[in-house]
């Protein structure tokens, strides 16, 4: 899964909208950094969940592919990433990093960004973190049944919503 292009992930995209997926985007990782490694691995690690609901998961690094490369290459018992179920996309430009608003312009590096985006392109949430900070999958995960569950049903998901508590009704 590591080679994927802009064109493929926008054709998939537009398959997406046609199902009613929600795509978690987990844009702008350092994979160099101690943090990014641990939730690229993550989010791979939870891909079939988030497929199961009928969401792509994809990681951003303003590394270069080249990078990337080398650390799914490194087996992750000896600290690389290894097999990947998720793709890992290079914003070498910076230019996705600057257009989510997660770019440090001096340092050229991007903070810790996660985007649940609908099937219509809309961002339903984003979070930013520091960079020491990792991001949460089993939130994520909670986050997109949420979305979806409120699309659905029409119906507010109350704070620590789960797919197994009850919900509110709108008038």
């Amino acid at each position: 899964m590591f080679s994927s292009s802009i064109d493929e992930l926008g054709q998939r995209r537009q398959a997406a909208a046609l199902q009613q997926d929600v795509t978690p985007e987990v844009p702008d990782m350092q994979i160099s950094t101690f943090v990014c490694p641990t939730e690229i691995v993550a989010f791979s690690n939870k891909a079939n969940e988030f497929r199961d609901v009928n969401c792509d998961v994809v990681a951003v690094s303003v590394d270069s592919h080249f990078c990337h490369l080398a650390w799914i290459n490194t087996p992750r018992k000896s600290g690389g990433l290894g097999k990947m179920n998720i793709p890992v996309l290079s914003d070498l430009t910076k230019q996705i990093s600057r257009d989510y608003g997660v770019l440090l312009e001096g340092p050229g590096i991007a903070l810790r960004g996660l985007f649940i985006i609908d099937p219509n392109g809309i961002i339903k949430h984003l979070s930013i973190n520091d960079l020491p900070v990792g991001r949460s999958v089993e939130e994520t995960l909670r986050l997109v049944k949420a979305f979806q569950y409120v699309e659905t049903h029409g119906e507010v998901c109350p704070a620590n919503w789960t797919p197994d508590s009850p919900t509110v009704s709108v008038c």
